[in-house]
């Protein structure tokens, strides 16, 4: 998702998924990419999550879900999510396979870019419901999906840090101007509850805001 004449960049990431047990939880989602100067320019802010374009927008919007058998339901052991994209490439123009399992792995990336010598930064930040929601009105905490982060041979892999949802905004990282930044994030159910069967969805949002 590219915005050049905005200072704020959203991208909504469908998502979870979750089915339990007959239930299912989906979350609607040579030189390294991770934590690049780039080129003063006029202002702008750039922002992907998952599926993404380098030079227009995309309004594709990717899912995270994971589906639990009654087995796993009734083990309580968190369980791996997995991700409807495939975005495993680097959009900062090298290429690089950054997310190198996009099966398992959601990319993020955000760039601020701006002309002259302030230093003020921009914020990336997620805002998330209380709960996932089924059809019958039964509810899961947000605060039941956590993520991680990676970043293959990167000597900052968590610039973007790991974390768990939140009800509402939490903020996420700081983008020094001209500078891009960039993960994977691996995201998890802790399955701490028993629940009732069916299919629960809940949208985030991530956003890029600039001075």
């Amino acid at each position: 998702m590219r915005h050049t004449g905005s200072l704020r960049g959203r991208s909504p990431f469908r998502g979870w998924a979750l089915v339990l047990g007959c239930c299912s939880l989906g979350l609607p989602l040579t030189a390294a990419a991770w934590s690049l100067q780039i080129n003063g320019a006029s202002t702008r802010v750039f922002l992907h999550v998952g599926t993404g374009t380098a030079d227009a927008n995309n309004n594709t919007v990717d899912r995270v879900t994971a589906d639990l058998t009654t087995a796993q339901l009734l083990s309580g052991v968190p369980q791996a999510m997995t991700n409807s994209g495939g975005q495993s490439r680097s959009l900062s123009g090298d290429n690089f396979a950054t997310c190198p399992t996009p099966a398992s792995q959601v990319l993020i990336g955000a760039s601020y870019r701006r002309n002259g010598n302030s230093q003020q930064q921009a914020t990336l930040s997620v805002t998330a419901p209380a709960s996932l929601v089924s059809a019958a009105g039964d509810t899961i905490p947000i605060t039941e999906i956590s993520w991680t982060v990676s970043a293959p041979g990167s000597p900052v892999p968590g610039i973007i840090p790991a974390g768990t949802f939140v009800a509402g905004q939490q903020q996420l990282a700081n983008v020094p101007p001209n500078t891009y930044i960039e993960n994977c994030h691996t995201f998890r159910y802790a399955n701490s509850a028993i629940r009732a069967a069916g299919t629960y969805d809940g949208t985030v949002t991530y956003t890029l805001s600039a001075p």
